[in-house]
């Protein structure tokens, strides 16, 4: 257990909710990487692996409350990205009648 490693997972699950808040009042995908929470998910998915196999400390409280902040934000990009394609197809079918 390291203190820095807490102090950075720390850092990290304070600004998760803002971009989970974010995401659910934007309602749109835009701006928005899904490959860069991909990415972020696979790491913490990686602290947890090591923390079960080596460490077995509470630092894993800390990937796994990380790790579920980061899928809300993935579960939110999704529904956000159908809205955008609702309303990109509602556009297009304007357009059509216009």
């Amino acid at each position: 257990m390291s203190a820095f490693e807490i102090i950075m997972l720390g850092c990290f699950g304070v600004a998760w909710p803002a971009s989970i808040y974010r995401s659910y009042k934007a309602r749109t995908a835009k701006g928005k990487s899904v490959l860069f929470l991909i990415v972020i998910l696979i790491g913490y998915a990686a602290g947890m692996l090591h923390k079960l196999y080596y460490s077995h400390d509470f630092v894993i409280c800390l990937y796994a409350a990380n790790f579920g902040m980061v899928f809300a934000d993935l579960m939110l990009w999704l529904r956000n990205r159908k809205i955008d394609r609702a309303e990109e197809a509602r556009e297009a079918d304007l357009e059509i009648k216009a």
